[in-house]
């Protein structure tokens, strides 16, 4: 008891020595947003203010804002007593203006086809520049249902995936740390997907499917300027859902981004988004973001996924997938690959995307 009674006499002693000091008004409103935040006693914070000298004017705009964010109506009087006896002070001069960063100006029509073009070339030849794999996808799913009457549920998940003659196999190797044997990638149940590696290029790219494109904006990953256009594919070409427990399906029109490298055009990133799904469909919202990064294989580098998320909204509630590509081997008959090694999500700093840098401005000539 001793030392709790010690503690409020420094306590108290400090607060003297604070409200001691004059207090300009934006250190008067830090204050009180700071106890409004902190849900403080209305009466302490009022007795508080009685205490302190202003040097400045305080506005009745001010008073009125603090008293909409929540100050309660004795540190309201307070503060009205100290716009009275501020009246005659200078008023606090304005804040500085915002930075405003100036934004890069999307590039011209032309600029623009070209970078469409090269993507498009890029998707399309994707995975026939590609050689013959293996690598280890860990996959990380959470479910976060709506009934309380049931808990949330996850799990990690290892799998070796093949890529051998452009098509993928999944081989299920451990499941929440355990080997398990004879378990296809179908039968994990839960919410699953495939099929990320090139033929979500192919669908989005392909001219048969009319996919409409629309500049979006300029972006930056991995430190790196991108191009970033918008798309939507329509819902005959669109993507396929499947419900294992009513065995409905059903194909949702969906839109997203594509990022492609501004100097490689090798794309980057794509996102999915599903839309328009009716309204009696069990899923009601799928989002997927896939990215990729040079990757070297046997000496030589190629552009493959490294990361992937699955967001998806059911029914019964939500389900949130991420996964992760790592070990990639030339695929052999003799090929080995450890599983075991989890060594978890990529840094955030590889995954979130940067502000765009504005454009820098041409080097004047020199006078002769």
């Amino acid at each position: 008891m001793p030392r709790l009674k010690l503690i409020f006499v420094l306590l108290a002693a400090s607060l003297i020595m604070v409200a001691q000091r004059p207090m300009t008004v934006a250190d008067l409103r830090t204050f009180i947003k700071s106890q409004i935040k902190l849900k403080a006693d209305d009466l302490t914070t009022a007795k508080f203010l009685r205490t302190i000298k202003l040097t400045q004017k305080l506005e009745d705009s001010m008073v009125e804002e603090l008293q909409g964010l929540g100050a309660g109506p004795k540190t309201v009087a307070a503060l009205r007593k100290l716009e009275e006896e501020s009246a005659a002070l200078a008023a606090a001069p304005p804040p500085p203006p915002p930075v405003v960063v100036p934004q890069r100006p999307p590039p011209d029509s032309m600029e623009q086809a070209e970078a469409l073009a090269a993507m498009k070339e890029y998707a399309l030849n994707y995975t026939a520049k590609l050689p013959n794999y293996l690598c280890v996808q860990t996959t990380r799913r959470h479910y976060d249902p709506k009934d309380p009457h049931y808990r949330p549920a996850g799990d990690v998940i290892q799998e070796q995936l093949s890529f051998y003659d452009r098509k993928e196999t999944y081989t299920v190797q451990m499941i929440n740390g355990q080997s398990v044997h004879n378990i296809s990638h179908d039968q994990i149940g839960g919410v699953r997907s495939s099929g990320e590696f090139g033929s979500m290029l192919r669908n989005i790219f392909d001219p048969e499917h009319d996919t409409k494109f629309d500049w979006d904006h300029w972006g930056t990953l991995r430190g790196k300027p991108m191009y970033v256009f918008a798309y939507r594919v329509e819902k005959h070409y669109g993507y396929s859902m499947r419900d294992d427990e009513t065995r409905k399906e059903y194909t949702s029109a969906y839109t997203g981004l594509v990022y492609a490298d501004k100097e490689t055009k090798e794309i980057q990133r794509v996102t999915l988004k599903t839309v328009e799904i009716p309204p009696d469909f069990t899923i009601k919202d799928v989002a997927i973001t896939l990215d990729y990064k040079p990757t070297e294989i046997q000496g030589h580098v190629y552009t493959l996924p490294f990361h992937f998320e699955l967001n998806s909204l059911g029914l019964h509630g939500k389900f949130d997938s991420q996964a992760e590509f790592k070990l990639y081997q030339v695929y052999g008959a003799d090929t080995t690959i450890t599983f075991g090694d989890d060594t978890g999500p990529p840094p955030e700093d590889q995954l979130k995307e940067q502000p765009a840098k504005p454009a820098t401005p041409p080097k004047k000539p020199d006078k002769p």
